[in-house]
């Protein structure tokens, strides 16, 4: 599969020397909040010394984390995979389910966000630290689609409170668009990311989800992309994505 080699993030130019935490999430090891605490852990190395917090490097410097040299992939990599049900996502190669293994891309990727164990659908993975944190900073303000299956009959009053909020770990879910697919099926759009949310949501109001399905991440959606699949998140998708976090960054600054 073709890989991009260019950043899939509009950056701006960026100076020779960085960060030792920003280097390791554009590395694709973790993200710059774990490359802290690796750091402090003194399981990061510059130069066969151990790294400080804040150190900044360059191309020229040899970074080891946990004793292997890391070096930045220039080929960079930005993924749609249709999870099945059972699977992991995580990057730890002590769970047997874990999606890097199951995905056994080449190279070394990893997935922006969560997606349940027990629920399948669209995740994105990549190799740029960039882009995840972008992403992530968005978490509440762009939408995630989902389909769900329950146990019983949908109601006109379970419609109406799903999507006016419902009171689950200690808060209030945010208003969000619900609509009714089938008799046991409904579609919802979410802009919040709590843990288990929709299961959460239907538990609350006694019913119980059988099926969860992720189909659309902001402008990327699912289409026919076979479960366990995956494919490369095209050009014009990277443009529509970037504008949209474009626009979720101004619409924080000028709150």
């Amino acid at each position: 599969m073709a890989k991009r080699t260019k950043r899939l993030t509009s950056q701006g130019e960026v100076s020779e020397e960085v960060r030792i935490n920003k280097y390791l999430s554009e590395a694709g090891v973790c993200s710059r909040r774990e490359a802290d605490r690796y750091i402090a852990d003194g399981k990061v190395m510059i130069d066969g010394v151990l790294a400080q917090m804040g150190s900044k490097v360059t191309k020229q410097n040899q970074i080891k984390f946990n004793g292997k040299v890391i070096t930045k992939e220039e080929k960079l990599v930005l993924i749609a995979f249709n999870k099945p049900q059972g699977i992991v996502c995580t990057t730890d190669d002590r769970e047997p389910d874990n999606i890097i293994e199951f995905i056994h891309y080449g190279m070394r990727i990893y997935p922006i966000g969560r997606l349940d164990k027990d629920s399948e659908g669209l995740i994105l993975l990549t190799n740029d630290g960039n882009i995840v944190n972008k992403i992530l900073r968005a978490e509440n303000q762009h939408e995630k689609e989902y389909i769900v299956t329950v146990n019983k009959q949908i109601t006109v009053e379970f419609l109406d409170r799903m999507s006016k909020g419902v009171p689950i770990l200690n808060t209030v879910t945010n208003p969000c668009e619900v609509k009714q697919e089938d008799k046991y099926t409904f579609r919802i759009i979410l802009k919040q990311g709590l843990n288990r949310q929709i299961r959460r949501m239907c538990e609350y109001l006694e019913f119980k989800v059988t099926n969860l399905q992720r189909v659309r991440i902001m402008n990327i959606n699912i289409g026919r992309l076979k479960l366990g699949c995956f494919r490369n998140v095209t050009e014009r998708e990277i443009e529509d994505l970037n504008q949209l976090i474009s626009e979720t960054k101004k619409t924080k600054q000028s709150k």
